[in-house]
């Protein structure tokens, strides 16, 4: 049943594998405290005033999201779980012989489709986003409406902002428009530090960009359009998929709301941040989110005690 609060819900993609990681990231402790990261965006939600959590998970971490969040964050906001099942497919589909990765972030948010049911913000829940950023999306999703095209946002982040020392990441580097507008998002998905720049990696060849590109770190905010959108072109993105890359194929949300910026059919007004990104993408990330998560509380921009 969908939530029936008018304001904004916060939905948080948490069925991740974290292959590169080698383990539940989601859930890994990263202060002293005991606080995952997770923590410290909730938080920051409370604040900017969402007061609905959707948490997308998978049902084998169900038992431990549960333990963690009820003892904190959920006697605060309210917390409500969808399963990212790999069998939610149209009709007249079914799961490849062999297929155990999750098909994608757009197939993610479709597994709490039953739940939404107006505006909302989308977070991955093992990047930290900055409290300004969720402030931000809040505020521009209070007033959200559809027109003659969808009403959709972007946080933007400075490219330099969002890296790691420790590897290659993927990002969707904005191409902006006229006014701040999205113009389209290039999905990078090997770009990083290389000999004191930033480059991708693209046919074998890595290509310089400038560290002060605007990059999507999957904080967006939508209208409940995008739903309809995802779900009716399921089909299409399966039929290329399995013919493909049936065992790794993913529906991503860069490029449908890309595919949709191009037909005309949104519009994504970009909402830029200073704040600085950390997440866990390899396991030596840990120690320097560790120390950032825990430097902040000693500066008092969070508690000690977040709940």
């Amino acid at each position: 049943m969908a939530l029936t609060s008018e304001k904004p819900v916060l939905v948080v993609m948490a069925a991740g594998m974290g292959s590169r990681y080698g383990g539940l990231k989601q859930i890994e402790p990263v202060t002293e405290a005991g606080d995952i990261i997770i923590d410290f965006t909730l938080y920051d939600a409370m604040l900017a005033g969402f007061e609905d959590v959707v948490f997308i998970i998978k049902r084998e971490i169900e038992g431990d999201v549960r333990r963690i969040l009820d003892a904190g964050a959920a006697r605060h906001l309210r917390i409500h779980y969808a399963f990212q099942e790999l069998d939610d497919l149209p009709a007249g589909y079914s799961v490849p012989e062999g297929r155990v990765k999750p098909w994608g972030t757009c197939h993610a948010i479709l597994a709490a489709r039953g739940l939404i049911g107006g505006n909302f913000a989308v977070v991955n829940a093992d990047d930290y986003y900055g409290s300004s950023a969720l402030r931000i999306v809040y505020d521009d999703l209070v007033g959200a409406k559809d027109g003659a095209q969808y009403d959709f946002s972007l946080v933007g982040y400075r490219l330099a902002n969002t890296l790691t020392e420790n590897g290659y990441v993927a990002r969707g580097v904005a191409q902006l428009g006229a006014g701040g507008v999205l113009a389209g998002v290039d999905e990078r998905l090997k770009i990083g530090w290389k000999d004191g720049r930033v480059a991708y990696e693209e046919g074998g060849a890595w290509v310089e960009v400038s560290p002060d590109s605007t990059v999507s770190m999957n904080l967006w905010g939508f209208t409940p359009s995008l739903l309809r959108e995802m779900e009716d072109g399921f089909p299409a993105f399966l039929d290329q998929a399995l013919a493909a890359d049936p065992l790794k194929g993913e529906y991503l949300l860069p490029r449908k709301v890309d595919e949709l910026i191009k037909a005309g059919r949104a519009r994504v007004r970009v909402l830029t941040t200073d704040d600085r990104w950390y997440g866990i993408t390899y396991p030596e990330d840990k120690e320097t989110v560790s120390a950032a998560m825990q430097a902040m509380k000693d500066r008092g921009e969070y508690p000690e005690q977040l709940w």
